[in-house]
């Protein structure tokens, strides 16, 4: 709200509620517009105040947000002696932190709270509007963003938030009146929406949904007629910067590419129309000037410059004569010249002005690919009999190949760094932390080096050795090798990576099939009198020479590699085994089919209805009850065969405790409930679930330090394994919206299925192993519903126990919720190759083939992102994707990490 507005100036708001629209029908003076936001991330002020479009990293910085530096109109306001007010999302003042004279911020993350939030901001308007203190009050409401994520847009909470906003809206307009008529000085109202909401609640995504909201001004000094009615026109989210300016007097801030919302001034005679418009024009073209080298060159430009022209055409013709209709139409003229050119302006610099930091992801991508190719280069040793993965980084320092680099380097730093025009992250390091970075990219360069002398050396891919002959190349190696190839060469195309989920569904699904061919090929085409040969098929998609000659031919030698040798071959299966075994592929193909059909995800097919939808609405609370009881009891059923009694009983408690946790919430019923009227935060529940889950956990972990005493007791070590395995499935059971908990057991029903039924009587090794579960879990990642838009994070997951936001907790906890797909099967991995195998050696095939597979994408994708990085669809599509995996990489480094601890425990039994 703005009190004491100029009267030659409109309004311009924004909303994502269309009921805040039906309680402005009693003012003849309220203007309506369409914006399209290009700020569809999660809420930034920055990009409504500066009028600049925010980068992607802006998502992350919102965790914390800085203070704004960048010029602004809450700056620009201040400086001119405006006294503004501020209630609501912190975010405001933090990125403002000296600018209000009275404040009172709330949490703007945890969004289980969507009443106190909004509150604490409506308490405080029947003492401020009475007051003649303030110029500028913002209010910030976020119970409905709130209920959107935890609920959804059909959440019956929806109807009843908009009708408080609706009597809060009228409360505001309706005092502004009142001292309208004392002061006879108009106000303006601007009613806000930072973004819109998906069907699934959340935003951050490119549909028409998330990016569109009603933008509504209201001020007495705008002169519209009755019954003038008008379609709404679509605007950029950024022209509200430069029209707040214009509006207030101010500065346009010097990095807005918005342009005046003409509207707003339309009432205005010709002379002043015209001198905003010029205003706004030298701003943006001086915008043009800094970030567009041939600035002249541009259409936009030729527009302004033939604008002014045209404007002191005008200026002297109205000096000489006023009232002329030579000079209306000339008038006129001018004005839509000014008007294109300001579109143009604000379309190219929306184009032009993201600046990159080369120097620093040149540096990032550098530093990536030299890990990458250590990793293939230590394939031989890491792959042999005694999995040994050395990287010597310290003998290369001594070298002069590592001085000479480090001297390379360290010149080029410092010349790029003093003429540098722009910021660089890299160059605000301090000399120290840089200093360590390059001393990092020349130890690396030398170790590959290194690698590459000592590989082409020793002749290990050159040489021929008759008594150990190269083995075959499976099927299973192919579509390995050809699978993971595709998948890479896809995220180059923008179309796959917003249908990634249709190529880890194909490939998974293909996986199925080529199972199924060597289970039936070693079970019904084997010729009985042939000698029985060894199933096995190389451990890695790029296998090279070297390690396969350390392999023996003969079935014994599976054993450092892949599991017992006591295990099942197929020809020992009689009756029921052997009639699952040949059923098992079909069994897992029938689970993914009814798993596609649960969550509608991606770009294409998201709008399309889904199982999840149907229950999850309020017609179908019933079914989704029954569903959600067996879920729960089919997952107690297949965690529990391997657990202690202790770890049972609090399992089922545990699970028990899930669901009274979803029934408090109002999201599932009990038998003697007919409806949900009673809902609560579920505080209580949840952490009556979390004791479960960290007794379980403390369980496992104290059987596993148990094992480091008593070496020789195996089962120890397995049951503490399954232990932490079962606790970060309760954990996930508590995390998961009740419509997703057949996710859940779908993956722990593939899992024992594999594990009886095709692991063991194939006898496949430790690298195929985990390329399977690496593959399961990235196709459940999408099972879950997730996708590589930002709108797919539940960040309502976070707070689930939590009565207030504490940063650590929430983000693991969406971490966790949003990444329990890959977690869980990287879990189950490390626990089936513990106790399936006799050799210590597996844990570390499987970690070094866990980490390979998980980097060459990444890395892959890192190249694709710098050189994509002026495409169309950057921010929309490539930039989501490269935050995903981000986050994936660090979840594989700790997957990594609790590898190479369970190794050394192993090693040490």
């Amino acid at each position: 709200m703005l009190r004491g507005i100029p009267a030659e100036y409109g309004d311009q708001a924004t909303s994502s509620s269309s009921s805040l629209c039906r309680a402005l029908r009693h003012s003849q003076k309220a203007r309506n517009y369409c914006s399209q936001g290009h700020n569809n991330h999660r809420k930034t002020p920055k990009a409504l105040m500066t009028g600049s479009l925010p980068g992607f990293i802006d998502v992350v910085r919102n965790l914390n947000s800085p203070e704004l530096l960048e010029d602004n109109v809450i700056t620009q306001a201040k400086a001119a002696g405006k006294r503004i007010i501020f209630y609501g999302d912190e975010t405001w003042v933090k990125l403002f932190p000296k600018h209000f004279v009275e404040y009172d911020g709330t949490t703007s993350f945890f969004v289980s709270d969507y009443t106190e939030v909004d509150d604490n901001v409506t308490r405080h308007l029947d003492k401020v509007l009475k007051r003649g203190d303030w110029d500028m009050l913002i209010l910030h409401y976020l119970g409905l963003d709130h209920i959107g994520h935890v609920s959804g847009p059909s959440s019956p909470l929806i109807g009843h938030k908009l009708r408080e906003m609706d009597s809060i809206l009228m409360k505001i307009h309706t005092s502004l009146l009142s001292e309208e008529r004392e002061t006879l000085v108009p106000n303006l109202l601007v009613l806000c929406g930072d973004h819109g909401m998906s069907e699934t609640g959340g935003h951050g995504a490119s549909s028409m949904e998330e990016l569109n909201t009603a933008l509504i001004l209201i001020s007495s000094a705008f002169e519209r007629k009755p019954g003038d009615i008008r379609r709404p026109k679509h605007v950029q989210q950024t022209d509200l910067a430069a029209t707040l300016a214009i509006g207030l007097g101010l500065p346009i801030p010097g990095n807005s590419v918005g342009s005046l919302l003409f509207p707003t001034v339309e009432g205005r005679p010709v002379r002043e129309q015209l001198r905003f418009l010029h205003l706004n024009a030298v701003q943006l073209s001086k915008l043009l000037q800094e970030n567009v080298p041939s600035y002249e060159k541009e259409p936009g430009f030729e527009q302004f410059k033939m604008s002014e022209r045209l404007h002191g055409n005008w200026i002297r013709l109205y000096l000489e004569e006023n009232n002329s209709e030579v000079l209306f139409n000339l008038g006129a003229k001018v004005r839509r010249q000014y008007l294109d050119a300001l579109r143009t302006l604000s379309l190219s610099l929306s184009r032009q002005v993201a600046q990159y930091d080369i120097y620093s992801m040149l540096v990032g991508t550098v530093v990536v690919l030299e890990v990458l190719s250590l990793l293939l280069l230590s394939i031989p040793e890491a792959l042999s009999n005694k999995a040994e993965l050395e990287v010597p980084l310290w003998s290369p320092v001594f070298s002069l190949l590592f001085y000479l680099t480090l001297l390379v380097l360290s010149a080029l730093h410092v010349i790029v760094c003093t003429s540098a025009e722009s910021s660089c992250y890299f160059c605000g390091l301090s000399w120290l932390t840089a200093g360590g970075v390059m001393v990092l990219v020349s130890a690396l360069l030398c170790a590959v080096v290194s690698a590459l002398a000592k590989t082409f050396g020793d002749g290990k891919f050159l040489s021929k050795n008759p008594a150990h002959p190269k083995p075959r190349w499976s099927e299973l190696d192919v579509l390995i090798l050809l699978g993971t190839m595709g998948h890479v060469l896809s995220l180059g195309a923008s179309s796959f990576i917003e249908e990634e989920h249709q190529t880890w569904y194909f490939l998974i699904n293909t996986l199925c099939l080529a199972l199924c061919h060597e289970i039936y090929r070693n079970c019904l085409l084997r010729d009985d009198s042939e000698p029985q040969q060894c199933p096995h098929v190389e451990e890695e998609f790029i296998r090279t020479a070297a390690a396969l000659q350390d392999r023996s031919t003969g079935c014994d030698t599976l054993e450092p590699h892949g599991v017992s040798r006591s295990l099942t071959s197929l020809d020992t299966l009689r009756g029921y085994e052997k009639w699952m075994v040949l059923a098992s592929p079909w069994v897992i193909l029938t689970c993914c089919r009814l798993l596609r059909s649960l969550n509608q995800t991606g770009v294409q097919w998201a709008h399309r209805p889904d199982l999840g939808h149907w229950l999850t609405s309020s017609d179908h609370k019933a079914e989704l009850s029954v569903l959600t009881a067996l879920s729960l009891i089919v997952i107690f059923a297949l965690v529990q065969r391997k657990c202690s009694l202790t770890s049972k009983v609090a399992l089922a408690l545990g699970l028990l405790g899930v669901y009274c946790y979803r029934a408090a919430i109002g999201n599932v019923l009990f038998p003697w409930q007919r409806d949900s009227k009673d809902i609560s935060k579920g505080v209580i529940e949840a952490r009556f679930v979390h004791v479960f889950v960290l007794g379980i956990l403390f369980t496992g972990t104290k059987d596993l330090l148990k094992s480091q005493v008593i070496a020789t007791d195996v089962t120890i070590k397995t049951v503490g394994l399954w232990e932490i395995y079962s606790g970060l499935v309760l954990l996930a059971a508590l995390l998961f919206r009740p419509h997703n908990l057949p996710v859940l057991v779908f993956s722990l029903l593939i899992q024992t299925i594999m594990t009886k039924f095709i692991w063991k009587p194939l006898r496949h090794d430790a690298a195929e192993i985990t390329i399977m579960h690496y593959w399961f879990g990235q196709a459940f990642f999408y099972f879950q519903g997730n996708s590589n838009n930002i709108a797919t994070v539940d960040i309502s997951a976070g707070f689930v126990g939590l009565d207030t936001y504490i940063e650590v907790p929430a983000v693991f906890l969406t971490a966790f919720a949003t990444f329990a797909g890959p977690v869980l099967w990287a879990s189950h991995l490390v626990s089936f190759l513990s106790s399936e195998t006799s050799s210590g050696s597996a844990l570390s095939h499987a970690c070094f083939c866990y980490a390979l597979i998980c980097s060459f994408p990444v890395s892959a994708y890192i190249i694709l992102v710098t050189s994509l990085r002026y495409h169309l669809f950057i921010w929309s599509v490539f930039s989501p994707k490269l935050l995903y995996e981000g986050m994936h990489i660090l979840i594989t480094a700790a997957i990594c990490v609790f590898f190479t601890a369970m190794d050394q425990t192993n090693t040490k039994s």
